[in-house]
């Protein structure tokens, strides 16, 4: 009879907190606007499951005095489950507060984080379980010899690929959401694991690669610029002898460059540059990928034209953004030809017909 009442009681109990969970998860909704309430509003349920599956479980073994063994493999896949989400819990809650000051988040640095815990929570319950059956671990250890050596052949690519993913992150090779390029693919980084990189391809696909693979490859970091994305491309104006229109095409090209609102200049990006945290160890452009080259100059004599070459950085480095700017800057350039006494060239090609009759004559 006890037995029921008891049950009857924990019953009630699980009834009460499913019923308060809901206005708990209202009121931290409400209170969104802390972080740390913002946060738990969204993790309650996951901490709170493992919490209640160890109440419930020890509140049994109270009444039923099951097998200790049962409850002892029970509480640490719980305690650890908790464990876990506690942690994940706190480093999420890390990264918002980083984010709400605008700061620097690496995102990888978490997840490579949660999933080290994840790892050593393993090894602590593979520990504890072993020890709890009067196993010495520490003489397993030693006594692996040759046993061991084999196993750490077996596991030496993955023991590459976890060390390389820690090289990889140490040394800031990218981040998460980058649009890297290595010799092989090319793409955005969605997520930085223990044994291999995902990449997202521009059609859309998903690529897996191990991290051994990219730790001991080049890898080009397209979103490492803060300002300036190359326009380049060559004019290409039919042979003239007209020195002095050639210089003011030119020098107009020059002018409407520097004038242009979405060019980079050296006035442009000075209040930039200052606000950069300045190092006598390296250069500011090259550290933080500022670029304020622009070029305008009659560069080469083409087979069927006079090549003027437009090379110039635009502001932004966003592609949508970047293909306006473009476009806007080649709309200019076609203006100024247009008023002016020079014209386009295209292949072309002129053939001599010779009209006598007779070729032996």
């Amino acid at each position: 009879m006890e037995k029921l009442y008891f049950i009857g009681i924990l019953f009630l109990i699980n009834l009460l907190v499913v019923k308060l969970s809901k206005p708990i998860k209202l009121f931290l909704f409400k209170k969104r606007k802390n972080i740390f309430l913002k946060l738990l509003y969204t993790r309650v349920k996951k901490i709170g499951i493992p919490l209640l599956f160890l109440i419930d479980l020890n509140a049994l073994y109270f009444i039923f005095h099951f097998d200790k063994r049962i409850l002892f493999f029970l509480n640490v896949f719980l305690i650890s489950w908790l464990i876990y989400e506690i942690i994940k819990y706190v480093i999420y809650t890390l990264i918002h507060v980083k984010i709400a000051k605008k700061e620097s988040v690496r995102r990888e640095l978490f997840s490579l984080t949660i999933n080290l815990a994840k790892i050593l929570i393993f090894i602590i319950d593979i520990t504890i379980i072993l020890s709890y059956f009067g196993i010495n671990v520490t003489a397993i250890i030693t006594s692996l010899g040759i046993g061991g050596f084999i196993i750490g052949l077996a596991a030496k690519d993955t023991l590459s690929n976890f060390f390389d993913s820690i090289r990889l992150v140490s040394e800031d090779a990218f981040h998460v959401g980058d649009w890297i390029e290595t010799r092989d693919f090319e793409g955005f980084v969605t997520e930085i694991g223990l044994n291999a990189t995902q990449i997202r391809t521009f059609d859309n696909a998903l690529i897996i690669i191990p991290n051994s693979k990219l730790a001991n490859d080049y890898i080009k970091n397209w979103s490492r610029r803060v300002i300036g994305r190359r326009i380049k491309f060559w004019i290409k104006l039919k042979y003239s002898t007209d020195i002095e229109e050639i210089n003011r095409v030119i020098n107009e090209i020059r002018k409407m460059l520097i004038n242009h609102p979405k060019i980079v200049t050296d006035k442009k990006i000075r209040p930039s540059l200052k606000k950069m945290p300045k190092n006598a160890l390296f250069v500011i452009e090259d550290k933080y990928g500022v670029r304020k080259t622009l070029l305008v100059y009659l560069d080469k004599f083409s087979e069927y034209s006079m090549d003027i070459l437009v090379y110039a950085f635009s502001t932004t480095i966003d592609w949508d953004e970047w293909l306006e700017v473009k476009q806007d800057v080649l709309m200019k350039v076609l203006k100024i030809i247009k008023n002016s006494k020079l014209e386009l060239a295209y292949p072309t090609s002129v053939i001599f017909l010779d009209k006598k009759e007779n070729l032996w004559d």
